[in-house]
C-alpha cells in the first residue's frame, strides 16, 4: 500500500519504521522539511518529502501532528491522494501541556471531529493511545496471549476496516470504537488510553469511559 506519514515525532516514527518493516510504501513529511528526515529514511527506505508529495496518490495518509497545527496543514492537502484515500487520525488534545484552548474541543467536540472539519476528509481514530514504542517494539502473532488490541473509531465502516486490517498486519488486535462521535472514550485519561490489553479488556474500558472530560485535560 502506498502510505504518507505527515509528522514524523515518536509516533510518525515508530510507524514510519513498522510499516516500512512489513512491506508497504512509505512516504515521511515533517514540519522541518525533508532534509531533516534524511536519517529516518536511511534506517527505514521510507521517502523523506514534504506534506503534499506524501499524500500525493496516497491510499493512506496518517495525521500525527500536534492537534493545535492541523489547522496549518496545506489547505487542499489531501486533493492529490488517491481518491478513496483513508485517512487515520493519531491526535489528541492537550490544552495545558501543548495546544492551547480550543473552543469546539472544549464545547465537546470529539478532537477527531474537530480534525475532519479542518481536514475536510473524514479520518479513522487510531494510535492516538499507544505507547510510540510498542508499535515496533510489542507485535505479535495471532494468538499470543501477550498480543495487544487496539481501539478504532470512524464513521466510515469500509475506511474502518482498511485501517483494522493493517493493525492486524502489523502485529495486533483491533476493538470497533464506534464512529467519530464515540471516539472520545478513547481520549486522554480514559480507561483505554494507555492501555496494554487484548481485546476483551480494551472493549470494557471503552464501555466504561465518561463523556465528561478530565479536568486535567480541560483548558
Amino acid at each position: 500500500m502506498k502510505i504518507g506519514i505527515i509528522g514524523a515525532g515518536n509516533i510518525g516514527g515508530n510507524l514510519t519504521r513498522r510499516l516500512t518493516a512489513i512491506g508497504h510504501d512509505v512516504s515521511v513529511a515533517n514540519s522541518r522539511g525533508p532534509h531533516t528526515l534524511t536519517a529516518l529514511a536511511d534506517e527505514t527506505g521510507a521517502t523523506a518529502v514534504t506534506a503534499a508529495e506524501a499524500v500525493r496518490g496516497a491510499e493512506l495518509v496518517v495525521v500525527t501532528v500536534p492537534l493545535k497545527n492541523v489547522p496549518d496543514l496545506p489547505s487542499g492537502l489531501l486533493d492529490a491522494a488517491a481518491d478513496d484515500v483513508v485517512v487515520i487520525d493519531t491526535n489528541n488534545y492537550y490544552p495545558k501541556e501543548r495546544d492551547g484552548r480550543i473552543d469546539a474541543i472544549e464545547d465537546g467536540m470529539p478532537e477527531s471531529r474537530w480534525t475532519e472539519q479542518h481536514l475536510g476528509h473524514p479520518v479513522i481514530k487510531a494510535f492516538n493511545g499507544t505507547y510510540a514504542d510498542d508499535i515496533v517494539d510489542k507485535p505479535r502473532p495471532h494468538g499470543d496471549p501477550e498480543r495487544i488490541a487496539l481501539p478504532v473509531a470512524g464513521d466510515d465502516a469500509a475506511a474502518k476496516k482498511t485501517v483494522r486490517d493493517l493493525i492486524d498486519a502489523m502485529g495486533f488486535d483491533t476493538v470497533d470504537a464506534g464512529g467519530i462521535d464515540d471516539s472520545w472514550r478513547q481520549q486522554p485519561d480514559t480507561p483505554v488510553y494507555g492501555l496494554r490489553a487484548g481485546t476483551e479488556e480494551v472493549a470494557k474500558a471503552l464501555a466504561a469511559a465518561s463523556p465528561e472530560r478530565p479536568q486535567n485535560f480541560r483548558a
